[in-house]
């Protein structure tokens, strides 16, 4: 009997078994249907799984994760599939679980400022379910409206508020997890305030489905602030935008959002969505302001204020919320928006400290001429989290090649300027090969004896996060000299 014959003969009573316990609704066998989960939003990696369970509580994923545990095969979890490093890219030889049917908000203590709500859940959904008392839930990725809360937890997807709000780790307070040994286990404060011991919620947030799959979520919900106020300003060009961000920041601001979109992206925004940004900007910068109504008018007038003195051609002030909707509009779609400028692109995420913005701006402008590649610059500029998008056609050969080697260069600039080669997408198998860059062999063994006390069997998605994924217990391998220091010579530590 071969390898490939045992593993099918693995997933066909696997499908058989979880059809009986789940119902045939919830087992996908069917190649073409399986096709459709093959990647994520990163759509240059690709990989169709054996075997697609869709589970609907999480006794259900419980069950799924058993029977894989049993048979000895791996498993991926899936939410909505809009992530953008791979993370949820399928295991040909394993299962992937989807629980996007997982999508009930359990609870709603307002009380407490606290959501209880099921990993399939639309982020957007749960400001939506209390905004007309007066909360709001502070995470918004771009892709807020589609994007699955299990997801964002497993990657610890932040979005445009998170230079005032922070990242989905800051407002997950208690987490259900199925275990890769098949346990349901409760951990964090939930409902309460803090809990004493390990921060094992700050553990699983971003562990990127590696730990186990989340099967509930306890949300911080926040009071919605008296006074929204949202401007955008237009520049010449991505090095004065860069210049008043800098100094927005400096001016000891705290904005709720600053973002920036260079001239390509505006293009493409303004041809997808008709966003009338400032006619001939090189860039613009969306600046958000929320709190005491008092605060707001002294905060407006000195981003007025700063970005007259850098040079802003059009400052503009949304004056209800219609407006507000207008001006997001072309920053919220300005990632599938490019598909009208690009046949194809890789969308690249890395930070940066503020205060570099112009320099490595211009430094990937001259790395994209030189391979004769566009890119088209998307961010949250108010933390210094790069969204680079790198167009190219994968039908013009060497193009694909060409647009990896740009996207690859940038995150090495990221690092070079004391960055990071990931802000808020992950890692997965996108940027696997880039660890050893930013750290230690002695920090990436440590990382893996955790990951080995949660998942002995190596069965939760396997072949993420680590450029050389080793069996649970094998030594790792000596470090050399080279190994312990940057690409720029500088020491890791």
């Amino acid at each position: 009997m071969t390898a490939v014959t045992g593993v099918a003969l693995r997933i066909a009573e696997l499908a058989r078994h979880l059809t009986t316990a789940l119902g045939p609704d919830a087992v996908v066998t069917d190649e073409a249907e399986r096709r459709t989960y093959e990647c994520d939003g990163l759509t240059h990696h690709r990989s169709v799984p054996a075997l697609v369970v869709l589970p609907r509580t999480a006794e259900q994923v419980q069950a799924v994760v058993v029977a894989c545990r049993d048979a000895g095969v791996p498993w991926v979890a899936r939410g909505s599939g809009t992530g953008l490093s791979g993370g949820a890219l399928p295991h040909a030889e394993g299962v992937l679980i989807v629980t996007i049917r997982l999508r009930r908000i359990l609870d709603l203590d307002l009380a407490n400022g606290r959501a209880v709500v099921e990993p399939g859940v639309v982020n957007l959904a749960i400001s939506r379910a209390v905004e007309h008392d007066g909360w709001f839930y502070a995470p918004d990725p771009s892709s807020q409206s589609v994007c699955s809360i299990g997801g964002n937890v497993a990657e610890n997807s932040g979005g445009a508020k998170c230079v005032k709000y922070g990242f989905t780790v800051h407002h997950v307070t208690g987490l259900q997890v199925c275990t890769p040994d098949g346990e349901l286990v409760w951990i964090g404060a939930g409902m309460a305030a803090t809990s004493p011991g390990y921060d094992l919620v700050g553990l699983v947030v971003g562990s990127e489905g590696t730990l186990g799959i989340v099967t509930k979520v306890v949300v911080r919900l926040l009071r919605r602030p008296e006074q929204v106020t949202t401007l955008l300003a237009g520049f010449a060009s991505m090095a004065a935008a860069g210049a008043a961000t800098s100094a927005l920041i400096a001016a000891g601001l705290t904005p709720a959002a600053v973002e920036m979109m260079d001239a390509l992206a505006i293009t493409a925004a303004e041809q997808a969505v008709a966003c009338q940004y400032p006619p001939g900007a090189g860039a613009v910068l969306i600046v958000e302001l929320d709190g005491p109504a008092v605060e707001v008018a002294q905060d407006e007038a000195t981003v007025r204020r700063i970005c007259d003195a850098h040079g802003a051609i059009e400052v503009r002030v949304a004056v209800d919320e219609a407006e507000r909707a207008e001006i997001w509009k072309g920053r919220k779609s300005a990632f599938a928006a490019v598909g009208r400028i690009s046949r194809d692109y890789i969308v690249q995420d890395g930070v940066i400290p503020r205060t570099a913005l112009a320099e490595v701006l211009a430094e990937i402008d001259a790395l994209a001429a030189a391979a004769g590649i566009r890119v088209a610059n998307v961010f949250h500029a108010g933390d210094g989290n790069l969204h680079p998008l790198v167009l190219f056609d994968q039908e013009v050969p060497g193009e694909l090649a060409a647009a990896q080697q740009v996207s690859s260069a940038i995150l090495d600039l990221c690092l070079a300027h004391g960055g990071s080669i990931t802000g808020e997408h992950g890692v997965g198998v996108d940027k696997a090969e880039k660890m050893p860059r930013m750290f230690t062999a002695d920090d990436l063994a440590t990382m893996q004896l955790l990951r080995c006390a949660f998942d002995p069997a190596g069965l939760a998605n396997p072949g993420k996060v680590f450029p050389t994924p080793r069996l649970c217990g094998e030594p790792p391998r000596p470090r050399t000299s080279a190994e312990s220091l940057r690409p720029d010579g500088i020491a890791l530590w």
